[in-house]
């Protein structure tokens, strides 16, 4: 799956599934299914590394991630998320951080809002990568935003998110991520731009959804925005395979004699 491929689900008015993943196992998976694309999140920081928030997580990492992904899903288009602050130096560290996600293998970058990243996008694009925007909820900024909630009720909210969302398809954006933003609301941003819309928690009129691998197979019980359809009880499936494994170890059946060398 290439970029040119990725636009023309747009122009043929098929949706695009997308997952968040992070890991060479799970992307293998990913890439014998029938998924679009990888965003390759900086929320690893929260579902892998632990975290509270995004913020934690480096460039390195993140570049570890991609490389992994990409092994396990040569098939996909892969984007690559530059984590807080790796894009808010001097143009030589922002191009570097850009560098180090596109050489570990992804095909694309995604940053977190507007003001301050204009220049910054138009140079991306200009250098040969595509960019992938994100407005609405960005969690680089949830201290700004005083937590995770929804972006763009009150009126003005909403102007400043259309506005932002035009001006980041005309610094060359290939696509745009909105995230917990009112459903009409990412329906008229859908409306009014020619690049690919990505909802999270924005209704069923953008061009396609992303949701967290992790999130949609129900690794984490305790973890149910209102945005997530879980398509598997993951963690109960796990806990019961782990028990009965602890039992039949403990009780000898495991390993049996087909399972042991003699």
């Amino acid at each position: 799956m290439n970029i040119n491929q990725i636009m023309k689900l747009k122009s043929d008015n098929k949706k695009i599934s997308m997952l968040t993943c992070y890991d060479y196992s799970s992307a293998r998976i990913i890439n014998q299914s029938n998924i679009d694309m990888i965003l390759v999140g900086d929320s690893a920081a929260m579902v892998i590394h632990g975290h509270h928030s995004t913020l934690p997580i480096d460039i390195e990492t993140m570049a570890s991630h991609v490389a992994a992904v990409v092994k396990g899903a040569p098939d996909k288009f892969i984007v690559g998320d530059l984590p807080f602050m790796s894009y808010r130096k001097s143009l030589t560290e922002n191009m570097t951080a850009v560098e180090t996600l596109i050489k570990a293998g992804a095909h694309a970058v995604k940053l977190e809002g507007l003001n301050g990243n204009e220049d910054l996008i138009l140079h991306i694009v200009d250098s040969g990568v595509p960019v992938m925007g994100h407005l609405g909820l960005t969690p680089q900024s949830v201290n700004s935003l005083g937590g995770y909630r929804v972006q763009g009720k009150r009126e003005d909210q909403k102007q400043v998110i259309m506005s932002h969302a035009l001006a980041l398809q005309d610094a060359g954006c290939f696509s745009l991520v909105l995230e917990c933003v009112p459903a009409q609301l990412a329906k008229e941003i859908t409306q009014s731009l020619d690049i690919i819309t990505i909802g999270i928690g924005a209704g069923n009129d953008v061009d396609g959804q992303v949701l967290v691998i992790n999130d949609m197979l129900g690794m984490s019980s305790d973890f149910k925005p209102k945005f997530v359809r879980q398509y598997l009880n993951a963690e109960k499936l796990f806990l019961q395979a782990f028990n009965q494994y602890d039992a039949e170890v403990k009780s000898t059946e495991f390993p049996s004699l087909k399972e042991s060398y003699l």
